[in-house]
């Protein structure tokens, strides 16, 4: 069974291969617009493609009967067809639920035909990263809301079940809610990060609109929306759920361990 993986350099897709391996799957082709530079593990089927230029696709798409889909907005329903007309039974995308801007990945998925799961994940832990700078140079970091709360999953966990799935039957028409395996605030997530430092971290509480611009030169006019978020799930934190553990049978990446594991970022 040859199973493809798109974005496979991306953050999340190069994981998915990995846990591919891992996992016993031994007809691997990777997608990758620079595979001169892909650097994946021997036995890996690398071929250039991006799923913005369809012309790269049919020859990619030959043979495969599995896809992880990575997430892109662009093209999608031309994807899908080109995917459909040659041969590809099963789409494993990673998208997201109908309060996100992923969710048209998910409808389109659902509308190509051919069988699929959908994995909708919230924030990432990696998102946390954007506060290596404050942390590195004052120790100190300023948002507005520092009781909201969610359960951001670690990014490994994502490719983890997407591996999963990918080489399982019995997935077909289900979309799987992944989160982390605790909800936490903002100002606990920054205790933990400095247990995992050995440094005593503080949270300044500043406005929205000063968070907002904060964020915006490196997301854009994403901050707004990114902000309004946090200030959403001070009344309704999001619910950890116990998709991952129960897909893979190991628990998900805690904060505590990803901070640990992360701690060069923010020294």
């Amino acid at each position: 069974m040859k199973i493809l993986v798109t974005g496979a350099t991306g953050n999340i897709g190069r994981k998915v291969v990995d846990h591919l391996i891992s996992l016993g799957a031994d007809d691997i082709r990777a997608l990758s617009n620079h595979p001169e530079r892909a650097a994946l593990p021997e036995g890996v089927e690398v071929v250039p493609g991006y799923l913005r230029r369809l012309s790269s696709l049919p020859a990619a798409f030959e043979g495969v009967q599995r896809m992880y889909l990575a997430p892109v907005l662009e093209n999608l329903t031309d994807v899908l067809r080109l995917a459909r007309e040659a041969g590809i039974e099963r789409v494993v995308d990673l998208s997201g639920d109908e309060n996100t801007d992923w969710q048209p990945v998910a409808q389109a998925v659902e509308k190509s035909g051919m069988s699929w799961t959908h994995l909708y994940a919230g924030e990432f832990m990696d998102n946390f990263t954007l506060w290596a700078d404050q942390v590195r140079t004052t120790g100190t970091v300023r948002e507005p809301y520092p009781d909201s709360a969610n359960a951001a999953i670690a990014m490994d966990d994502i490719a983890r079940v997407a591996a999963t799935i990918l080489t399982q039957d019995g997935h077909d028409g289900i979309a799987y809610t992944l989160t982390g395996p605790e909800t936490l605030t903002r100002a606990e997530r920054l205790r933990r990060l400095g247990v995992a430092l050995g440094r005593d971290l503080t949270f300044e509480t500043v406005t929205h609109d000063e968070g907002v611009e904060q964020l915006r030169p490196a997301m854009g006019d994403f901050a707004e929306w990114y902000v309004s978020g946090l200030a959403m799930t001070v009344e309704h934190p999001q619910q950890a759920t116990t998709a991952v553990a129960d897909l893979t049978g190991r628990p998900g990446t805690t904060f505590a361990e990803w901070a640990a594991a992360h701690a060069g970022q923010f020294r």
